[in-house]
């Protein structure tokens, strides 16, 4: 079977399903009808459907039978946190209820969610083995290949960004690295899913104590009245041994604020606590507050309390140049700042107005309506913005990114965090 399914994905005839066709999903099943397979997508979320099959023409569905003669499935679904910060694997565990009476024999099962090690096997590949009783790496093939998706990066996509695969055997890492081979220009093979699902949580950990670390770096440096960014800069000069990182209001989207909580959850399972990680952590959660306690400092100066000042919270996506709402650390701030009295309203060029229930209302980017508001808080960095206007018509910025200084520029009513 291993040698059946290693021909027809070396001759594009065999048949991909795609489950969950979010920003995960809907990207890699375009790369592998581009790549020559026939495609077909399944997502239960009408929007989602609505939006594969009428913007990219997409064969669409929501029911699991239309993939019983797929070759290769690759399942892309949420895998968000409870409230008690633990893994919320059911999109997952439902999506693999769904699929196992229709899975054929000889299929490639992929799971491409980031989760914690050990979920393919406990979630994917036992599931399937009570249910039909194969033989994994003979009669099926059960792999994990973490997605390294970078919304709004225009340079890494999925035809030039390296790919991690592994295996529950070496037949099934051997058969996932064949058909990723067939998107991208690098595989690395890995040992085992175990190994594979690692991989993609340090590459996300590492990225968030970077982020704390820098801002807890900025937060000294502001007691110590030193610019941070020009701190940065300069030690970004080092050719060897450094790699920057810039302060920010916080982290946002669905990998980094949840990625090390993953890794953490399962280190406890065997008796490990990470203080490293639970200290990030906070650190990062923690800093919507330090921006509203900065902005209500700034505002002190100009004798004008938080209560009943209007702000405008410029940039409510959690990245520049996407429109992604999810973990943004903006809802948080606009949050607190209602909280303490203050009349918030937001814009963002990237958030279409009809996006779900917006957490406050949009502004016009005009001189006479930027004048109306006592100060900004410059969240997230967009390069649609008209910064020169932002900085002429509005009294007090208190600018997140350092995306004024790096434009040129500055005033005294201009602060950086």
């Amino acid at each position: 079977m291993k040698h059946a399914l290693h021909q027809n994905i070396a001759a594009r005839q065999a048949t991909v399903g795609v489950v969950g066709l979010g920003y995960v999903g809907l990207p890699l099943a375009l790369a592998a009808e581009t790549a020559g397979f026939r495609v077909v997508g399944l997502d239960t979320d009408p929007d989602a459907a609505q939006n594969a099959r009428q913007s990219h023409g997409l064969r669409v569905t929501d029911d699991y039978a239309d993939l019983a003669d797929a070759d290769c499935i690759c399942i892309a679904v949420p895998t968000p946190l409870r409230r008690n910060q633990e893994p919320d694997p059911s999109f997952i565990t439902a999506a693999i209820d769904a699929l196992l009476p229709h899975l054929k024999r000889g299929a490639l099962l992929v799971l491409e969610s980031t989760t914690w090690p050990g979920t393919t096997r406990e979630l994917v590949a036992a599931p399937l083995q009570r249910a039909h009783n194969w033989r994994i790496g003979h009669d099926v093939f059960v792999a994990f290949a973490p997605e390294r998706i970078d919304p709004g990066n225009p340079h890494w996509r999925i035809d030039n960004t390296p790919r991690i695969v592994g295996g529950i055997t070496p037949a099934c890492t051997a058969l996932a690295a064949d058909f990723y081979r067939a998107l991208t220009t690098d595989v690395i093979e890995m040992h085992s899913p175990e190994e594979a699902e690692a991989t993609k949580l340090l590459e996300n950990t590492f990225r968030a104590v970077n982020i704390a670390l820098v801002n807890e770096f900025a937060l000294m440096a502001h007691r110590l009245d030193l610019d941070i960014w020009n701190i940065v800069d300069a030690a970004a000069t080092k050719p060897f041994g450094f790699m920057p990182f810039y302060p920010g209001p916080g982290i946002g989207g669905h990998c980094i604020p949840l990625d090390p909580i993953y890794m953490a959850w399962k280190a406890r399972s065997v008796g490990y606590h990470s203080r490293f990680i639970a200290l990030a952590t906070d650190l990062n959660n923690n800093m919507p507050r330090i921006v509203v306690e900065r902005l209500a400092a700034l505002l002190n100066d100009h004798q004008r309390p938080l209560k009943g000042t209007r702000v405008l919270i410029a940039g409510l996506a959690y990245k520049k140049n996407v429109g992604d709402l999810r973990e943004s650390p903006a809802l948080r701030i606009l949050q607190l700042l209602q909280q303490k009295g203050a009349v918030v309203h937001g814009v963002d060029p990237h958030v279409p107005p009809s996006t779900g229930e917006l957490p406050c209302d949009m502004a016009a980017v005009t001189p006479q309506s930027l004048s109306t508001y006592h100060a900004a808080v410059l969240v997230t960095d967009h390069d649609a913005f008209d910064y020169a206007l932002l900085a002429e018509a509005l009294p007090l910025i208190l600018d997140c990114r350092g995306a004024f200084r790096k434009r040129g520029i500055q005033g005294p009513h201009i602060s950086a965090l």
